[in-house]
């Protein structure tokens, strides 16, 4: 296959394909396209040069828009977001003003309205699962705060919502066809997951487990070998010259972040993995506003997600957990059901065992928060000869739905009464 058709083939990948895949996107990008405009005109919320992080929700927008962020978590995210940077003034005449904020927050929402896609694509065509499921759960997930969130946010996470997407989609894609995942592939797939995020990298290596007889014949376990060390190195190599060579900075910056964000806090463990980590990635909770200065005299206001106050979000997190949990059972035997379930396994180590950022864990959901709307689509086929459970399941995300869509519309509203208050 020469160059040009696989450079067609990664946009048939990365774009619609087909027109309700376009419809869906024009529907996507236009909806967060107008939260996002409105927010980006009418307050400096987004992108404020005196403000380097926390402004809401924990996001670092000042940080990462201007160097990436610290190195020892986003190896090449000072790359990536300096070609976005560079982009973005070419629109405001090289000012950092409200024009900046804009096209930050609309190049946010591509990459979110862009991962939507490819859950649809993922529910419709490895699934497999007929269009008016797919659609359903696709937009039962746009309305998660993950993606409300980081459709206007310009940040790490959004990026990566989008790289992990677009492999898994990938990588399903591979494995169903029982083709092995190329070099190639494992090697961009390792620069933009882990550069982005360097735990993340693990996650592009859990589909070649489940390659064809990779344990049982030994070149293929060979060649399995092979493409994962030219991956490392060429992710290595490229680290290695983003720290002058210096790696030992590497292990003391990554050692002083584990004790900085892991240490114990008031709130109960059950309850920051419940609310936050789950269930804050899903729905905006009550929120609490805090005092912050720039460590240069500029004080501003913050606002974060508190911990659930009533039973409704706990019983949402619960019926979503079990649907997970139900499918995961359902579909045991199931390769891509198992790369899913243990990429999502690397996010609860480090977040809920480890206890790295577990007290502002909502704001990591674009590592893994779209395991849930896939998940759920395999339950779906786990009872596609069963019209009675299809249909009980599709009355309950409806339900869902309707419980989720009324939430997070309503906690946004007060999010902009946060930003008419203090960020006019």
């Amino acid at each position: 296959m020469d160059f040009k058709q696989k450079f067609t083939d990664l946009l048939r990948t990365v774009f619609p394909q087909t027109k309700f895949e376009l419809l869906l996107f024009l529907i996507f990008f236009s909806a967060y396209g107008i939260l996002g405009t409105i927010i980006a005109i009418d307050y400096r919320i987004i992108f404020d040069n005196r403000i380097p992080w926390d402004a809401y929700f924990s996001f670092d927008n000042r940080a990462i828009v201007m160097t990436g962020g610290g190195f020892e978590r986003h190896p090449f995210a000072n790359y990536f977001f300096t070609w976005i940077r560079e982009f973005t003034l070419l629109f405001s005449n090289g000012e950092k003003n409200e024009i900046f904020r804009l096209v930050l927050a609309w190049c946010s929402n591509l990459a979110v309205s862009l991962s939507l896609i490819q859950i649809y694509k993922y529910l419709k065509n490895i699934i497999t699962l007929p269009k008016k499921i797919s659609s359903l759960i696709t937009i039962f997930f746009a309305f998660f705060s993950t993606p409300i969130l980081l459709s206007f946010t310009p940040e790490t996470y959004t990026y990566t919502l989008f790289f992990l997407m677009l492999f898994n989609y990938y990588a399903a894609l591979k494995l169903r066809k029982n083709e092995k995942i190329p070099a190639s592939a494992l090697i961009f797939s390792g620069i933009a997951v882990g550069g982005l995020t360097v735990t993340n990298i693990v996650k592009v290596y859990i589909p070649l487990l489940f390659e064809e007889k990779v344990f049982r014949n030994w070149r293929k376990f060979g060649n399995l070998v092979l493409r994962v060390a030219l991956s490392v190195a060429a992710f290595v190599l490229l680290f290695m010259y983003r720290l002058n060579f210096q790696f030992l900075n590497f292990f003391e910056k990554s050692t002083e972040q584990l004790e900085k964000f892991s240490k114990p806090k008031v709130t109960p463990l059950w309850d920051m993995i419940i609310s936050w980590f789950f269930g804050g990635n899903m729905l905006f909770s009550s929120f609490i506003l805090r005092d912050y200065h720039n460590k240069k005299g500029f004080e501003y206001k913050a606002i974060f997600m508190d911990v659930f106050t009533t039973a409704l979000p706990y019983i949402f997190t619960g019926i979503i957990l079990v649907l997970v949990l139900w499918s995961y059972v359902k579909n045991f035997k199931n390769k891509l059901v198992q790369v899913l379930m243990l990429s999502f396994l690397v996010d609860i180590s480090i977040h809920c065992i480890l206890k790295f950022g577990l007290h502002t864990s909502y704001i990591y959901g674009g590592h893994f928060i779209f395991i849930f709307p896939l998940m759920i689509g395999w339950l779906f086929y786990a009872y596609r000869n069963s019209a009675k459970m299809i249909s009980i399941l599709f009355v309950v995300i409806w339900i869902l739905f309707a419980y989720l869509a009324f939430n997070n519309v309503y906690r946004m509203t007060e999010f902009f009464q946060f930003l008419n208050l203090y960020y006019r």
